[in-house]
């Protein structure tokens, strides 16, 4: 299956799934008159159907009828319901995507045909500016084509990487949950800012940069992070102490505890 002229079906509009609507758009991976979405609210159907000039419906048959592959994009509990919807709708010439935190992709199998195309897919909401980091797995079923499709939507919107699927709660650990880890670092860095004198938009700015521009470094020149913070880190100097009152504080603990608790959790969910 190759993505252009292919129709794409979106079930769930909430954050993420408004997110890959747009990302789809803005990458060209497919036009909006190729796009059906389908979710019980009608009112944000609507919203999108003006914004982005795709087909909306609150009937899920109408979006599995109209697609040549499906994105499942609901919460992970309610899933199973959503599959025993639509499954007689469902044949061999349909791929299935499920970005459903937690769900292998073998749930998915039995609630479906047991040959049904399947591949799963850990995003994170930095989809919504183009900047996700998400991991591809593939199904029993699924080709090394299928997986590409699913390779080429989701790096059009950041990065995408092929893991086998037993390390999916590892991802979602990592960067599933990550940017909620990351986002308080930016208001806490900021906060001190502030109680050091800078205004609030100033320094909510500086912290948020210095967070995107550390991470570049680390993608761009592909040095160890510790490589790094030794080329900032001068004897006796300001940085050393900052990172100093950091490990004091267990930063690195806590980083990787809060990873191992979301992975744990992803664990349970698909279970």
């Amino acid at each position: 299956m190759h993505l252009e002229n292919k129709k794409v079906g979106i079930i769930g509009t909430g954050k993420m799934g408004q997110s890959l609507l747009r990302g789809i758009i803005r990458a060209g991976k497919a036009k909006p008159a190729n796009i059906y979405a389908s979710d019980v609210y009608e009112p944000a159907l609507q919203a999108l159907k003006d914004e982005l000039g795709i087909n909306v419906s609150t009937n899920n048959f109408d979006t599995v009828d109209n697609s040549d592959l499906i994105i499942l994009a609901v919460k992970p509990q309610i899933l199973r319901n959503v599959l025993r919807g639509f499954a007689d709708h469902i044949n061999e010439n349909k791929l299935i995507i499920s970005i459903a935190a937690g769900v292998p992709a073998a749930t998915i199998e039995e609630e479906l045909h047991e040959d049904t195309r399947v591949i799963r897919v850990m995003p994170n909401i930095a989809a919504t500016v183009g900047e996700a980091a998400s991991a591809v797995s593939a199904g029993k079923n699924a080709s090394a084509e299928d997986a590409e499709v699913a390779m080429e939507i989701f790096s059009s919107m950041g990065s995408a990487a092929l893991v086998p699927e037993h390390l999916m709660d590892a991802v979602t650990g990592v960067s599933g949950s990550g940017p909620a880890y990351i986002f308080p670092v930016i208001e806490a860095m900021a906060d001190g800012g502030v109680l050091e004198g800078l205004d609030r938009e100033s320094a909510q700015k500086l912290a948020a940069q210095t967070v995107l521009g550390a991470a570049k470094m680390v993608l761009e020149t592909k040095k160890h992070p510790a490589e790094l913070k030794d080329m900032v880190t001068s004897p006796a100097g300001t940085t050393i102490h900052g990172v100093h009152a950091l490990e004091k504080n267990g930063i690195r603990a806590a980083f990787t505890d809060a990873v191992m608790a979301s992975a744990k959790r992803s664990r349970e969910m698909g279970k």
